[in-house]
């Protein structure tokens, strides 16, 4: 190395340092060494501490670097690293650098990239419901415009098996197959928490949060579960910081909205609040006999309508839930070589699901909706066509196929008679005039959480 190729390198940091902010250039430039510079093959040697370091620039500076080192060495400039991967920093290996914009490197001894997504959770095979419309329509767009939308981040919140992982999953891989050259990564906050911790025992912490700052779509799963863990939180803040600020786009999941994750500082509260948040409610019967059908569908299986409707009332509204229940009916039957009926579902559904709460009756339903609209028993059974008394007769309806591990047609003859269709047109009638009238489903809410704490 001659004293000029020094003065080389040095006018480049310059020109390099004027172009890019000063966390950049403390994060990024300065860790390099100019190791050396062929006058014969014009090929420029840079040793770099760290594989985070070498990918971030191969992925957002090729173009400056390019740029700034023919300028400076030579118009015919070959980019070389020699990558430390050993921290005693024994061991290297030398990649080339990209020679166009390509936000891949070109020697194809750089690792490939691995979002961690889940190929099978896709927008194709989640299946819509009122209870996950919304979410799934905004889902829908941030993958389809990354960063540029005003959905950044991207919360999501539910309750444990109402399909948020499915979700936020099929926007990862929406945007992956529009955009394959974009690093799309899916994180559960556990594994982001052990890496943390691993990065820390390694002194590798500036490479770590290097390495999630470079990505263009982060997805995180579960962040509630970091609510004991102010250090992980407090380094996702800067990762999340930085990427808001250079707008990567976010998606997050939890089982609880911002408001109420305990521990988590405000700063990092109020840019959760930036974007949108939107919650997945425990999907109806209706929605869990949609995602049954579609699944039996998907793999070739064939299961009365009977038993898909009794899994589908007894699933407890978990997604998780119902494929467990579908995938171990289908187990005993090809173990016992034995029907797909009744009694096996029934078998099954008492070992698999838990249910916690003692099941509610029609007659309870009925009696708090009574109280509330001022009506009578005896008004939900008969057939009077007032407007308060139908709107009741429907709740009723509405809350005993949430509520009770029935059928519609027992629900129906146990409210005056009526066949099944009454009772899914009033189901229907019932979530139409609650995304309608905020009042009317404030009203059914509370019900639902009176009844809940009752069987409790």
């Amino acid at each position: 190395m001659t004293d000029n190729h020094q003065q080389q390198w040095q006018q480049s940091l310059q020109l390099i340092r004027q172009a890019v902010s000063p966390e950049q250039y403390s994060n990024y430039f300065e860790p390099l060494d100019f190791e050396s510079y062929s006058e014969r093959t014009h090929i420029l040697m840079l040793k770099v501490p760290s594989q985070y370091i070498y990918e971030y620039l191969e992925k957002h500076f090729v173009s400056l670097m390019t740029h700034v080192f023919r300028s400076t060495f030579d118009e015919s400039v070959k980019l070389k690293y020699r990558l430390i991967i050993t921290k005693e920093k024994r061991k290297t290996v030398t990649v080339s650098g990209s020679e166009t914009d390509s936000s891949a490197p070109a020697d194809s001894s750089a690792p490939t990239w691995d979002t961690q997504l889940m190929a099978g959770k896709t927008f194709q095979t989640f299946i819509e419901g009122t209870a996950n419309r919304l979410a799934r329509s905004v889902g829908l767009h941030v993958a389809e415009h990354p960063g540029k939308s005003n959905f950044n981040p991207y919360f999501v919140f539910g309750p444990s098996g109402c399909g948020k992982t499915h979700l936020i999953n099929a926007i990862g891989c929406r945007a992956h197959e529009l955009y394959p050259t974009k690093r799309v990564l899916y994180v559960s906050a556990r594994l982001f928490q052990v890496q943390y911790t691993d990065a820390v025992k390694q002194n590798n912490t500036n490479d770590f949060i290097s390495f999630y700052q470079s990505v263009d779509m982060l997805i995180v799963d579960d962040i509630q579960e970091w609510a004991t863990s102010p250090r992980t939180m407090d380094t996702f803040f800067h990762i999340f910081d930085h990427l808001l600020r250079i707008g990567h786009q976010i998606v997050l999941a939890a089982d609880r909205p911002p408001v109420e994750l305990q521990g988590v500082k405000d700063r990092l509260l109020t840019r959760f609040k930036v974007g949108m948040t939107v919650e997945v409610e425990k999907p109806n019967p209706q929605l869990c006999m949609d995602i049954l059908k579609a699944k039996c569908q998907r793999d070739g299986l064939r299961i009365p309508h009977d038993v898909i409707t009794y899994i589908a009332r007894t699933a407890n509204g978990s997604v998780r839930d119902l494929e467990g229940v579908l995938n171990s009916l289908m187990a005993f039957s090809i173990f016992y070589d034995s029907d797909l009926d009744m009694e096996l579902a029934e078998r099954i559904v008492s070992r698999a699901v838990r249910t916690e709460e003692k099941p509610l009756t029609v007659d309870e339903i009925a009696n708090v909706v009574c109280e509330l609209f001022h009506v009578t028993e005896r008004d939900i059974q008969g057939k009077s066509r007032k407007q308060q008394i139908v709107i009741a007769r429907q709740t009723v309806m509405y809350l005993a196929q949430r509520k009770c591990h029935l059928t519609a047609s027992r629900i129906g003859q146990m409210v005056g008679g009526r066949d099944h269709s009454t009772v899914l047109h009033s189901c229907a009638a019932v979530e139409k005039r609650m995304q309608k009238d905020p009042d009317y489903s404030l009203q059914v809410k509370d019900l639902e959480r009176q009844l809940e704490s009752s069987s409790a």
